[in-house]
């Protein structure tokens, strides 16, 4: 695979038109551009000097992460971006789009997890960061807790806040903290929320609206898509090796 034909399968798979909404707000696109064949494909959630380090290790051709390095986290952006070049790595993010997608973060935890995806939520500029999913049989919450700490291979924070058994649920994942997305999510008949993140006011107000939360990592709620992405460029290009590059659990 070329790296124009990789842009060109990012073009189509997250459609121009809903590119053209992020183009200006460093939503998605490239850190780094090496090697122009591509042969070995790795994707993470985070770009660190930790995950470009396995990129190197395994030696990918392309990293593709959810997140760019923060810009607010003094050094480490210009630190990874020298590895990158370096080591001839091409590095591509794409973080809004992927939680808006169809086969993005939201929608495949909830396949992950049996759930059906029936609506979106969190509207962002026409973006929708949160989906709600339902199951044809509901279960008790601690069967969900247990279904999710299994999928993201970590504990996870729960506040069993009604009795009632879980058969709808909204998902924003990552920092989904926000009291707004609790509240719609009360709105739209959800007996759970589940976030990658929260912060007080997450919990207080998930306690006052008597809705059930759990909260993952940031990390770990936001790979499945990624997963999903891979997928999708490996049935297109099937002399492609796709590896997960390894994070830590540090959250």
């Amino acid at each position: 695979m070329l790296i124009s034909d990789f842009e060109n399968f990012i073009m189509d798979a997250f459609t121009k038109e809903k590119l053209e909404i992020v183009k200006n707000k460093n939503e998605y696109g490239f850190t780094n551009i090496g090697k122009n064949n591509i042969s070995k494909l790795g994707y993470c959630t985070n770009l660190t000097i930790e995950s470009v380090q396995e990129a190197v290790k395994n030696n990918v051709d392309l990293l593709i992460t959810h997140h760019d390095a923060w810009e607010w986290m003094s050094g480490i952006k210009e630190e990874v971006t020298e590895i990158l070049k370096q080591a001839n790595i091409t590095h591509f993010f794409v973080h809004l789009p992927l939680d808006d997608a169809e086969f993005g973060n939201n929608c495949s935890i909830l396949k992950k997890l049996n759930f059906k995806t029936v609506d979106k939520f969190s509207n962002e500029e026409g973006m929708y960061c949160g989906r709600i999913g339902e199951l044809e049989e509901p279960i008790k919450f601690e069967e969900l807790v247990n279904k999710i700490e299994v999928l993201l291979e970590e504990p996870v924070r729960k506040w069993k806040n009604n009795d009632k058994l879980i058969k709808r649920i909204a998902v924003v994942t990552g920092a989904g903290f926000s009291a707004i997305d609790i509240k719609d999510a009360v709105n739209l008949d959800c007996d759970a929320y589940f976030t990658g993140e929260k912060i007080l006011y997450t919990v207080q107000y998930a306690q006052f609206s008597k809705i059930n939360l759990i909260v993952g990592s940031h990390t770990f709620t936001e790979i499945f898509g990624l997963e999903s992405l891979g997928k999708m460029i490996k049935e297109k290009y099937s002399e492609l090796e796709i590896i997960r590059i390894h994070e830590e659990h540090v959250e």
